[in-house]
């Protein structure tokens, strides 16, 4: 019998803070515990403390967990709460992505100040993101627009576009959703035409490999759609060895016991891209992904690598 509470481990951004709300609210339903039993136990990160720099200049992705999984490697946190999309796709040994919160729309979201649209931006228009994926897409259909770093959270990234730093600006739209912040949304864009990071708009808990009493409580709120559609685009990524150096998009759906996978690589200035679809089970969502990753870098070959290092 459990006495202590649970100890949820997260980042302290509003965002992050409504994640981690989100899994513990959705944990106390589906074991009937009260609130006391879970404490939210906040941190800060490397990624969260430098602002300034790109994320490929300083580490990549993991800079936004390391500290996170330290504590659950020393047992001083019982799990933690993350954005899918931040995990790197190699972990730390003894850990694992136990289960996955139901996803949230993933499409991004353009926020314009001097235009609603992408389309409708002036020529030569600044727009503020620090996703290469994001800057790749833009300048694949805007080759004109000029593209500047925007680090922070989303009330800092929102409050310098209003400041007039930028012309607009690109968020996932999942996040602003969990923020009630949807009335900023000047345009959403179309997967199929500006796919999302893979894992965009899903919240995953990770956790130590074999700490069965951790699995059992996780279990119960463990999406199965969610998990299968993330875990393939993980596994594409993967393939890819995907990082904040690579600007790739590629998302999963799931069709009864069927998946369909959609994936997409380009260069970072998106004059060259290189896409793929293809469908499989859901028994195999890795499988899939993973196929489909060894199956777009053979077919960009391996001088469409060079420049991402």
């Amino acid at each position: 019998m459990q006495t202590k509470p649970f100890r949820i481990g997260t980042r302290g951004s509003p965002l992050a803070l409504a994640q981690a709300a989100e899994a513990r609210a959705r944990l106390m339903a589906a074991h009937a515990l009260p609130e006391e039993m879970f404490e939210i136990v906040v941190m800060s990160t490397t990624g969260d403390r430098i602002t300034d720099r790109p994320l490929s200049e300083i580490g990549g992705k993991g800079l936004f967990t390391l500290e996170l999984e330290e504590k659950l490697l020393s047992g001083d946190l019982d799990f933690a709460v993350h954005s899918s999309k931040d995990m790197p796709t190699a972990l730390p040994e003894g850990l694992y992505i136990s289960a996955y919160l139901p996803r949230e729309d993933i499409r991004d979201a353009v926020i314009g100040r001097t235009a609603p649209t992408l389309m409708a931006l002036p020529d030569g228009a600044l727009v503020g993101t620090a996703s290469l994926r994001r800057q790749a897409l833009i300048r694949r259909i805007r080759p004109d627009i000029q593209v500047t770093i925007f680090r922070g959270s989303v009330g800092t990234r929102l409050r310098k576009l209003n400041e007039g730093h930028v012309d607009a600006t690109l968020l996932a739209y999942a996040g602003l959703k969990r923020l009630t912040r949807e009335e900023v949304v000047t345009e959403l864009l179309d997967p199929a035409d500006f796919p999302p990071a893979p894992a965009q708009g899903a919240i995953c808990i990770e956790s130590r490999i074999g700490d069965s009493r951790i699995d059992a409580l996780l279990e119960a709120v463990n999406d199965r759609p969610t998990f299968d559609a993330v875990s393939c685009e993980r596994a594409f990524l993967t393939a890819l060895d995907g990082s904040c150096r690579t600007p790739i998009g590629g998302y999963a759906i799931c069709d009864g016991e069927g998946l369909k996978f959609s994936g997409l690589i380009l260069t970072p200035d998106g004059r060259q891209e290189h896409s793929i679809e293809m469908d499989g089970t859901r028994t195999k969502a890795e499988t899939l992904g993973r196929s489909a990753g060894e199956a777009i870098r053979a077919a960009a070959g391996p001088g469409f690598f060079e420049g991402w290092a």
